[in-house]
């Protein structure tokens, strides 16, 4: 059983979420020869503060023009 967990800033929407589990979910069957009823797909939302990069939190980065 394909457990797959994403992690990312929260914001995407619903809609997003549903795209993403079709997509991940169409791709690990076709390449672990597996089932979509044995597939697992798991969203998690991180908040910015709790993320960081180059030593820098996420939370405190400037947005990039």
């Amino acid at each position: 059983m394909p457990i797959v967990r994403i992690e990312m800033w929260p914001g995407r929407t619903e809609a997003q979420k549903a795209e993403l589990a079709r997509v991940i979910t169409d791709a690990v069957v076709t390449i672990a020869h597996t089932t979509p009823d044995e597939t697992i797909v798991i969203f998690q939302d991180i908040p910015k503060e709790n993320w960081a990069k180059s030593g820098e939190l996420a939370s405190k980065k400037k947005p990039v023009k």
